[in-house]
């Protein structure tokens, strides 16, 4: 079967599970059945680097700021509308692919100026309510061929929003790379818990935090963010016993380090740290909201909090640092979970049908 030409594209400055699946993704040509390349409008050159590193063809607009005049510019505008619709025909590329919301009308805009159908993943669901965001997301998903969401909670959320969604909107829960997050042996240190994410509000690390203090259990940090000088105060403040190590491009030896690891976000979409976690065997605790409860399971593979409180973290922490047999165990049932049931493989072959039906027939889903 001839392979399908997707061009992926990035506009923003951030590498995050987005970015981590599109290489996951692009890497894996035999598996999707297509090759790709990347488009990218970024004010990071890191990200760039990031693509390239992977061994990505990545065509760079250059230095692009990212602000709403910025947004606003590049999706209303012109120049990199023709930039990027000139790059799709030159390349010959049969799908479009976009991710994130500072993609979503500027891919637009170029797919249909070039006639190519696209493919959305929807990792978030926050730009479909909110005032500043949901004119432009709505626009470009009646668009928008195919969309595949990363969770069925993130369907069923955009599908309410929009109904007209429901027959185009599947779902591809991201996977991970089993061979490459596997297990590790932990060091002889203490009980200790890790968490791994961008420093961003709606993350909460503080609850992370505060449990520290009050379980008295070692925190690691593992990420970046506008947040980092608040929450490192908090700790200083709380006399907790928390390390910041910034971000990481490769997080194993510090989850190696931990015993488990913690997930405070508000309505997590999905998780890909939670997938990577219960990947190298460690057991995971996290709020029971958004779609998390569709990779962890409660009391088996990691606990599930109800109430998002340091409280009830520090308790669900308590209990899993007193039961060393009942963690060994989770840690041993998270693994198996893993290659089971969240596999890259699994991802791939759902996003290979999509890019085969849309490449045969590229009119089949959106309203054009």
């Amino acid at each position: 079967m001839k392979r399908s030409r997707v061009m992926h594209v990035v506009v923003g400055g951030d590498i995050g599970g987005a970015e981590r699946l599109l290489v996951d993704l692009a890497t894996r040509p035999l598996l999707t059945r297509a090759d790709h390349e990347v488009a990218v409008f970024t004010p990071n050159r890191s990200l760039a680097q990031y693509f390239t590193g992977a061994g990505l063809r990545v065509h760079d607009r250059g230095f692009a700021r990212e602000s709403p005049v910025a947004y606003l510019r590049r999706s209303l505008g012109w120049s990199d509308v023709r930039w990027l619709s000139a790059l799709l025909a030159e390349r010959g590329i049969d799908v479009v692919h976009t991710h994130t919301f500072g993609s979503h009308v500027l891919g637009t805009r170029a797919a249909t100026r070039v006639d190519r159908p696209q493919l959305r993943t929807e990792h978030h669901f926050v730009h479909y309510f909110d005032p500043s965001c949901r004119l432009f997301t709505r626009w470009a998903a009646e668009r928008t061929d195919a969309i595949v969401a990363v969770s069925d909670f993130v369907r069923h959320t955009i599908v309410l929003a929009m109904p007209i969604l429901g027959f185009r909107t599947t779902v591809a829960r991201n996977g991970v790379d089993t061979a490459y997050w596997s297990p590790r042996d932990k060091a002889a240190l203490g009980f200790r818990a890790g968490i791994v994410c961008r420093l961003t509000a709606w993350k909460r690390v503080h609850l992370a935090i505060r449990a520290s203090a009050i379980a008295g259990v070692d925190l690691v940090v593992v990420g970046s963010g506008e947040e980092r000088g608040r929450l490192e105060s908090l700790a200083q403040s709380l006399d907790a016993p928390v390390r910041f190590v910034g971000y990481e491009p490769d997080p194993r030896p510090l989850i190696a380090e931990c015993d488990v690891m913690l997930n405070t976000s508000d309505r997590e979409p999905l998780g890909l740290s939670v997938m990577e976690a219960l990947a190298m065997g460690r057991p995971v605790i996290a709020c029971s909201g958004g779609g998390i409860p569709e990779i962890l399971k409660d009391g088996d593979t990691g606990l599930l909090v109800r109430e998002a409180s340091a409280e009830a973290f520090a308790h669900a922490l308590r209990s899993v640092r007193d039961d060393p047999g009942r963690r060994a165990t989770m840690g041993m049932r998270a693994r198996e979970y893993a290659v089971a049931e969240g596999s890259i493989e699994r991802t791939c072959e759902v996003y290979a049908r999509e890019y085969d039906r849309l490449s045969r027939d590229p009119r089949s889903g959106a309203l054009r």
